[in-house]
């Protein structure tokens, strides 16, 4: 948040431990924190905001606090809890992506996805040299319950034979062949990449092996890959995209989200980005499939 020249942070939780706190900050208060992973604001979901009388109860908080603007950093869900809250308040809001999902219409990239993207790369470069010292077949699960941007980026940069994503639906007999044609080529191991929103790794893992006779392990990296000092393209992301959502809410532009768009930072009505999907680019599957060949 800020109002005029100061700034504000505030956090609440509900459940648990119950605090509230609010702040003045200014650039000294921030500083040193480029290199951390994470959140220094922190973060946790609120069932309250999720009922007309939580949102109410944020608006009110916003005007008793005379705050001018609102940053709402986060991801798609993030943003429409901030739609939501756009309805009862007259403080400006402005998204700012940050998710390692990356499923924010309206920016090509969000800020961490590149850093969880090389987290999970690190750890499967790693897994590799265990599967084919031990000519394994290695179910790697990435992060992903709805979306499958991070399953199809890792993928494709690992060199993953198969790819699965919550967007496409898979066929078992289709994995199964895969990997008998694969062994009859001679691959005596192999990766698989799937987000964790496809469904029961586990037992697609034992499926897999019962069916192709191949010795099959899978691994889950997990929250790993939220955490981690950011890469340098995240650290950028998050520099560009905050001078622009300074410059949207000084400009009084009200409702917007912020984002990267054909290599340019740009503005995008924070209605628009919320009743959009984004659409996972297929390229990167059919890429990853012909170069697995």
């Amino acid at each position: 948040m800020f109002e005029g020249a100061s700034g504000y942070w505030f956090q609440e939780r509900v459940g648990g431990l119950d605090y509230k706190c609010i702040h003045s900050v200014n650039a000294r208060s921030v500083g040193g924190i480029l290199e951390l992973g994470g959140t220094i604001l922190h973060t946790s979901r609120c069932l309250e905001f999720k009922r007309r009388e939580g949102i109410k109860k944020a608006a009110k908080s916003l005007s008793s606090k005379h705050v001018d603007g609102l940053v709402v950093i986060g991801g798609n869900g993030s943003f429409k809890g901030a739609l939501e809250l756009a309805a009862f308040t007259d403080t400006m809001l402005v998204g700012v992506p940050a998710s390692i999902d990356n499923d924010v219409f309206g920016t090509e990239e969000t800020i961490g996805f590149d850093t969880a993207a090389n987290t999970a790369v690190t750890e499967i470069d790693k897994i590799r040299d265990t599967a084919v010292s031990h000519e394994r077949v290695f179910m790697i699960e990435v992060m992903g319950r709805e979306r499958g941007f991070l399953a199809s980026a890792v993928g494709l940069t690992v060199g993953a034979e198969i790819i699965l994503v919550p967007e496409v639906k898979y066929r078992k007999m289709n994995i199964f062949e895969a990997i008998r044609e694969n062994i009859a080529k001679g691959k005596k191991s192999g990766l698989i990449v799937a987000a964790e929103g496809i469904g029961d790794t586990r037992m697609l893992a034992r499926q897999i092996q019962r069916n192709t006779k191949a010795d099959v392990r899978l691994s889950i990296i997990g929250y790993a890959q939220r955490g981690g000092s950011p890469t340098a393209r995240s650290r950028l992301l998050a520099s560009l995209f905050a001078e622009k959502a300074v410059d949207v809410l000084l400009n009084e532009d009200d409702n917007k989200i912020v984002g990267l768009q054909n290599g340019r930072i740009e503005s995008l009505d924070l209605q628009r980005s919320c009743e959009t999907e984004k659409v996972l680019d297929p390229n990167l599957l059919n890429l990853a499939a012909a170069l697995a060949t």
